[in-house]
């Protein structure tokens, strides 16, 4: 409606009736001591009610009403709180309306209404301020004027004048509502301002608000200026173009655009490819360097023509070479040489052969990585890899949409294009250690990658366009394979990397680790000597695992201590004993054969696979006066557990015919333990050498502690196959012991047996636990003197 044109503070006011006229008015709150000369005031009943307050006490009150003017008066649409204020004059318009004049007076609260009709009376209830001067009233009321300055000085339609108006006020109650309707506050805050009875509060809220103004104000002062300086810089850069136009010279972005289509040209690009490229190519053309979107189809066009669509390194096809190159890099492996040999046996006989996708899977450090170096120089390509482990988002392998700010292709193409080959070695390392995040699952998105179907077309959602993928030759690495999913291990031939043996640690450290430490270290070939007796020592009592990643630590370790004497002034040449390791390192962590101890009663020796090779068991079986209980100890998992319940079951089926005591199941508890309690423990191939434990403790008849055993057992007692046949038995041989039993559907799993441990071991072959005792177990009559978990 009508603004305030002014406020000041009047020193006299005439006394205010406790029942005056209800005026309410819309477009506008007027505060105590605010003086308004343009109110209108419309509708023959206010006009009515104004003339004849003109004629007795001049004083009205003024409430802001938020119902609708040409409606019954809604008391409850009425402010809480209005103002009584004193008409100084009016002017009659044209149209029967009323334009005052008023002089805010005080602040008022409607009490009861007495008269509303013919207009409304009311009573009212007048608060005249009455403040004490105090510390925080004095400093809310600068921190008012020195923010107020601030806005004016950020506002350029407030008057500088509001300023000094201001600083004229006395009272802190008076000042907060000067300020308040000189700032062009929405009517709601105006109207809260005028509700706040306690001074303090209320400037605190002025506070407040000038603090929002100033912010606001700082803020689109500060884009005013960006606006500004960006307008300025367009103008500019026009008006360089125009000069350049006239002086005949190519802008930069023509330049830009004309070196892409030479690379476009010179290029050799799949059809597809090359039409989008073209059109990404005139779409740039049309923009305007400034544009959000020019740098992202400058950085796709960028990618498009950096990729090696159709660039092939030429494969060395001499089969001889490639085998030399293997067997440089890598001791024994003969199967994985012997697929990298035949693949290259099929490309030279064939030429569009796809790549193979080969799995290496292995315990850690038997050289599953470095494999893959080795096969991409003897097959002369580049080498890339990237690691899995941990991955969990599927963009990651298929990229992000160019929607997105920042988007790239996926670590495929960015490898590709690293490798500026579309034929290269490519190794997915660690394969099994994928993770299933909320942004997707990337063992999914391998599945095309890794299909020799699919993968001619392989879809990045950066490019969106088909990569033929069917030249990479792939090699997955892991650890195991029960984490990969079933559908990607489908699309992979696995070749298994088992552990070296202790014959295979020795060759790889003299032929590799040991030259490759010297150097790392520092020295000469000549001044360092390592025999053969310290490195069966490092091997057998310094590092126990499949790889030789720690025997190649414990070497570099020697070497470093060896390069400490030299760089201090000792002359060599030096030669390390088996005698000195202790000296040179700390002492052995591990004994170089278990101690497997005397024969007992209840104890006997399994064989166990794990990640990094094979190991022994102990099983140690108690009995106890009890019902019958069975206790399993030693964190054996859920079919470990199984197991021991089916070796309990065949030996109360052979009570009698073993001669057993009577009715043992209902006399004695049977305890089951299998050390080492902090490691986890499963796998039904422990279930033979539980059977015979058992046995033996119920018997009486001691086990041999060197006759190691594996095998899974029925109900029935037949013994069926299990799996790492390879690495229990290189166990059993670094330990000592003399005889293996084996379930007799392995038997053929002793042809991938190194010949020195198939020479060193006896093999006991066997379809059922009948077999198994009379082989581990002391015959009747020979044990009597040894009791249960007696030594």
């Amino acid at each position: 409606m009508n603004r305030a044109e002014t406020s000041k503070v009047v020193q006299q006011k005439p006394d205010i009736p406790s029942i005056l006229p209800l005026l309410p008015i819309q477009e506008v709150v007027i505060y105590p001591f605010m003086r308004l000369s343009s109110l209108i005031v419309g509708g023959e009943l206010w006009v009515k009610m104004i003339d004849d307050t003109l004629l007795t006490q001049k004083v009205i009150a003024l409430f802001w009403y938020k119902g609708q003017q040409n409606e019954e008066l809604d008391l409850l649409a009425l402010g809480k709180t209005g103002t009584a204020a004193q008409v100084l004059g009016l002017i009659r318009l044209p149209d029967g309306s009323l334009q005052l004049h008023v002089q805010g007076l005080a602040r008022v609260q409607l009490g009861q209404v007495n008269q509303t009709e013919p207009y409304p009376l009311a009573s009212v209830q007048v608060f005249n301020e009455r403040v004490e001067s105090s510390v925080e009233l004095e400093g809310l009321a600068r921190s008012a004027l020195g923010l107020l300055q601030e806005v004016v000085n950020l506002a350029p339609y407030l008057s500088s004048e509001l300023v000094s108006a201001a600083t004229k006020v006395k009272e802190p109650g008076t000042l907060a509502d000067c300020i308040a309707a000189t700032l062009g506050l929405k009517l709601e805050e105006q109207q809260q301002i005028l509700d706040t009875l306690d001074v303090t509060e209320r400037l605190r809220q002025i506070v407040s608000i000038l603090n929002r103004e100033k912010e606001i104000l700082t803020v689109g002062q500060k884009a005013q200026k960006e606006m500004a300086q960006a307008q300025r810089e367009y103008v500019l850069r026009q008006q360089l173009e125009t000069i350049r136009h006239e002086l005949g010279e190519q802008n930069e972005q023509e330049a830009e655009i004309d070196e892409l289509r030479q690379k476009l040209a010179a290029t050799e690009l799949p059809e597809e490819v090359y039409k989008e490229a073209e059109r990404e190519l005139k779409r740039l053309a049309q923009m305007l360097p400034a544009a959000a979107e020019y740098t992202m189809v400058r950085t796709y066009l960028d990618w498009l023509l950096s990729l090696p669509w159709q660039i092939s390194t030429e494969d060395l096809l001499d089969l001889t070479r490639a085998r030399w190159v293997l067997d440089e890099d890598h001791y024994n492996l003969d199967k994985v040489k012997q697929r990298i040999l035949e693949y290259l046996a099929v490309r030279k006989l064939k030429p569009e052969a796809k790549g193979p996708i080969l799995c290496f899977v292995g315990p850690p450090g038997v050289g599953k990585t470095s494999l893959g170096q080795s096969i991409a120089r003897a097959l002369g390509r580049k080498f890339v890899r990237f690691s899995l482990g941990g991955m969990r988002d599927e963009a990651e392998i298929r990229g992000h949409r160019r929607t997105y700010i920042g988007a790239l292709p996926g670590r495929i193409i960015q490898q590709l294009r690293r490798a500026e080959s579309n034929n290269p070695v490519f190794m997915l390392d660690e394969v099994d250690k994928l993770t299933v995040g909320f942004q997707g699952d990337p063992a999914a998105a391998l599945l095309e990658v890794l299909d020799p179907e699919q993968n001619h077309a392989f879809l990045d959602h950066y490019l969106d366009l088909p990569f033929d993928l069917r030249k990479v030759m792939f090699i997955c690495t892991a650890n195991l394979t029960d984490t990969i999913p079933p559908a990607l291990l489908d699309r992979m031939e696995v070749l298994e990397l088992p552990g070296y043996t202790e014959d295979e640690k020795l060759h790889i450290a003299r032929r590799y680790l040991i030259p490759r430490q010297i150097d790392e270290s520092g020295l000469q070939a000549e001044q360092l000597t390592i025999n053969e007796a310290v490195l069966q020592r490092l091997i057998r009592e310094y590092t126990r695992e499949a790889g030789v990643r720690n025997l190649e630590r414990q070497i570099g370790s020697v070497c470093r201590k060896i390069a400490c004497r030299v760089a201090t002034g000792e002359l060599g040449p030096f030669t390390v004993n088996a005698n000195e390791l202790e000296e040179l390192l700390e002492s052995p962590p591990f004994r170089a054969e278990v101690h497997l101890g005397k024969d007992e009663c209840g104890v006997a020796t399994g064989l166990a696979w794990t990640p990094t090779g094979g190991d022994l068991l102990l099983i140690e079986t108690a009995l106890v006066p009890g019902k019958g209980n069975l206790t399993l100890t030693g964190h054996l998992g859920k079919v470990m557990q199984e197991s021991a319940k089916a070796a309990l079951t065949y030996a109360r089926s052979k009570a009698g015919e073993l001669e057993m005591p009577e009715e043992f199941h209902k006399k004695y508890d049977v305890h089951i333990h299998v050390p080492a309690g902090a490691i986890p423990k499963d796998g039904p191939s422990a279930g033979i050498t539980l059977a015979t434990a058992l046995i033996s403790a119920l018997t009486k008849r001691p086990a041999y502690k060197r006759v190691a055993m594996t095998g899974e057992i029925t109900l029935r007692g037949r013994v069926l196959a299990v799996g790492g046949i390879k690495e229990k038995i290189l166990a059993a041989q670094r330990a000592g012991v003399r005889t293996v039993i084996l379930p007799k559907e392995n038997e053929r799993d002793l042809k991938e047996v190194p010949t020195s441990a198939r020479e060193q071991l006896h093999f006991v072959l066997v379809e059922h636990m009948d077999e198994v005792l009379p082989t581990a177990l002391y015959p009747v009559g020979q044990g009597d003197s040894l009791t249960v978990g007696s030594s």
